[in-house]
């Protein structure tokens, strides 16, 4: 068929079969892309929520809210009556008779409670959580721990709950550190018994540092190094 060109020709170039081919290529490999970028990719089907939940409630008192608070953490039951049966967090809970932070706590417990019921590894919350800190720089609990906002403290309630229901593993000193660690402790305490010195309500010197690796002050100087007797983190190493 002929092709009627109503413009100057300024150039030409011929089309070879390789140039068909590399431009078929390119093409597919746009459209693959392009697909790609589409997919929605869905983290696992919400789990549904049974007739009867069992959990835990956590009181905590902090020097930031005039009321306790009262955190309910509810397990559902994953392949019950296996040997893979386990537990996991299926929705959370935060009570007080203090309101002033109402909404926030809501939107919070919404949201990590879908997070639960999404399924996969929810054991990155912890972190996160932990990880806020407030501009008025925080507060020490009751035994020297420093707890840098409510809301590390709300992660400190879930990473306790993950420990007890198998989803998180205690990492600490060995037997052999812990060993060391309990014989340093007690000759400190030993050579400061003269001076009438008691330990803190968690049993560390009431000279302690705040640790910076486990933020409990329990950080005492140990043949010259700075060591803490809570996690056994030494400045020598």
């Amino acid at each position: 068929m002929a092709i009627k060109i109503d413009k100057k020709i300024t150039g030409y170039n011929v089309i070879t079969e390789e140039d068909k081919l590399k431009a078929a290529q390119m093409a597919a490999e746009q459209q693959a892309h392009e697909q790609k970028l589409a997919e929605i990719v869905q983290l696992g089907e919400p789990l549904s929520r049974p007739e009867m939940l069992i959990g835990n409630t956590y009181k905590i008192k902090t020097p930031v809210t005039e009321h306790a608070l009262y955190i309910t953490i509810n397990d559902i039951v994953m392949n019950e009556g296996t040997p893979q049966e386990h537990r996991r967090p299926f929705e959370i809970f935060i009570n007080s008779k203090n309101m002033e932070h109402f909404q926030w706590i809501v939107a919070l417990t919404r949201v990590m409670s879908a997070t639960f019921r999404k399924g996969g590894d929810i054991t990155f919350l912890v972190e996160e959580l932990k990880s806020v800190f407030e501009p008025s720089g925080g507060y020490f609990k009751k035994g020297g721990k420093y707890i840098p906002s409510l809301v590390a403290e709300i992660g400190e309630v879930l990473e306790q709950h993950l420990y007890q229901i198998g989803m998180l593993k205690k990492s600490g000193p060995d037997e052999h550190q812990q060993k060391l660690i309990d014989e340093k402790r007690a000759e400190y305490m030993e050579k400061h018994a003269a001076s009438g010195a008691e330990t803190n309500a968690d049993g560390f010197p009431p000279g302690a540092q705040l640790c910076n690796k486990c933020q409990t002050k329990a950080a005492i100087v140990m043949d010259g190094c700075l060591t803490c007797l809570n996690c056994g983190d030494s400045k020598c190493g």
